[in-house]
């Protein structure tokens, strides 16, 4: 009979503690000092962060200097792009994310992304976050935009874009997705 009821005690606990675990809410728009790189933000984050000071100072120019491919931005548009979940992990202490986290950014704006299928995750210099997101996604440099289609990865861009273009690697990974519709839409 003890044995019942420590069961049913311990089952109790693990439904509690997961049931509160559930309950906690991610941190969102967090932002750090160190003594190396000043402000910086970390883990979640929502775009209109980058518009603040002092991320600002690098994020205002990428972005609106960037000359966008329009036939890339058009391609992913056929291919409703929108309909994808993105996640990015960027550095706001890293160089390659202050210049392809803006231009990112312009092209999701370009074809109306919907920013509720985007997460935005900034690292530290370990490359971690404080949800460890990072473990998940097996991410070891930034910036690293992934695509994702139903729980599934399509494919993702490290670092840099192999093309030279974001649009354009984004182009090249949804080609690479096995729905008929996208090989259809490609094959114009």
């Amino acid at each position: 009979m003890k044995n019942i009821f420590k069961k049913a005690a311990t089952a109790s606990l693990i439904i509690l503690s997961v049931a509160n675990f559930m309950a906690q809410k991610t941190v969102v728009n967090r932002e750090v000092e160190s003594t190396e790189d000043g402000k910086m933000l970390l883990g979640h984050q929502l775009a209109d962060q980058f518009l603040k000071e002092p991320y600002a100072n690098w994020y205002v120019k990428e972005h609106d200097d960037y000359a966008l491919d329009m036939k890339a931005i058009e391609q992913l548009k056929k291919a409703k792009l929108f309909t994808y979940k993105l996640t990015v992990f960027m550095g706001t202490w890293c160089e390659d994310s202050h210049r392809d986290f803006p231009r990112f950014m312009k092209i999701l704006e370009a074809i109306n992304y919907p920013m509720d299928n985007l997460t935005i995750i900034a690292v530290n210099r370990k490359k971690e976050s404080p949800t460890g997101d990072e473990v998940r996604y097996n991410v070891h440099k930034v910036p690293t935009m992934i695509v994702e289609k139903y729980g599934k990865e399509i494919g993702r861009i490290i670092e840099m874009p192999t093309t030279g273009y974001i649009e354009r690697d984004l182009v090249d990974i949804l080609k690479k997705d096995d729905s008929s519709v996208i090989k259809e839409i490609f094959k114009k």
